[in-house]
């Protein structure tokens, strides 16, 4: 072929619209027979560019029926290897197959088009980031919680706010740490955000704020402030988790 043919060739294959990136959308659960059906449901929905192209649960040992609700929805389910929200998400990964990884909490909606959201942040150069933070309650203190979500800040980065990150970047970051019992979600994004570009994107989730009500709005958010505080402070993992399950009862889990 001539050079000037090759050239021609080349430029014509650059000039042409490159496909969008898919997204893997990995969800740990336990006991989420009630929701789990609805969730799927309403993701699909909201999945309005359909650049969803798996939806994947994992299970922590649920005694339920979470996983067959996940069987009869038509996604992926899966029983994790081990205990442990990290481990979930890791194995999750693990399993999944497009260059996207959406990682999001079982009492979470994203927002309406949210795929469509992720990619165009994605091809603008951030390899990872999250949405801002909302409830399903209008509490005034809830929504004084959410609005300091806007901002790129390590102190207000919670996991319900989910979590995109490119294939590549996870990797290279050595995805969820195992040993965290707590607070996985907090530490993993300062991990990514010191390797790749972090963005908060406007459009809020909506969370589940069954924790708040079950304790108490004002009493739950202290315990939440108080247990990060002491994660920053070095507090060991074992007795993080020894504190929040004497100040939580009946919880498995900060968030």
């Amino acid at each position: 072929m001539a050079p000037s043919a090759l050239i021609r060739a080349f430029s014509e294959l650059a000039s042409r619209p490159q496909p969008e990136p898919l997204i893997s959308l990995v969800i740990p659960t336990y006991l989420e027979e009630r929701t789990i059906a609805s969730l799927i449901q309403q993701l699909r929905a909201r999945d309005k560019a359909e650049l969803v192209k798996e939806i994947l649960i994992i299970d922590g040992g649920s005694p339920d029926g979470t996983l067959q609700r996940v069987l009869a929805e038509g996604a992926s389910g899966h029983l994790s290897p081990g205990r442990g929200r990290a481990v979930q998400l890791n194995y999750g990964a693990t399993l999944a197959r497009q260059p996207i990884l959406y990682f999001l909490h079982a009492d979470t909606l994203p927002p309406d088009d949210y795929s469509g959201l992720i990619v165009r942040a994605v091809e603008e150069g951030f390899a990872c980031g999250c949405f801002r933070l909302g409830f399903d309650q209008p509490h005034w203190f809830l929504r004084v919680n959410a609005w300091w979500t806007r901002w790129n800040i390590d102190w207000f980065r919670f996991g319900d706010q989910s979590l995109f990150v490119t294939r590549e970047l996870f990797s290279r970051s050595g995805g969820y740490c195992e040993q965290m019992l707590l607070l996985e979600d907090q530490e993993i994004v300062i991990r990514l955000k010191s390797v790749g570009s972090f963005r908060v994107l406007p459009e809020p989730v909506t969370t589940s704020a069954r924790k708040f009500l079950r304790h108490g709005i004002y009493r739950t958010q202290a315990i939440f402030f108080g247990l990060y505080l002491l994660y920053r402070l070095g507090l060991s993992q074992g007795r993080l988790m020894s504190l929040y399950r004497r100040l939580m009862p009946g919880e498995e889990r900060l968030n």
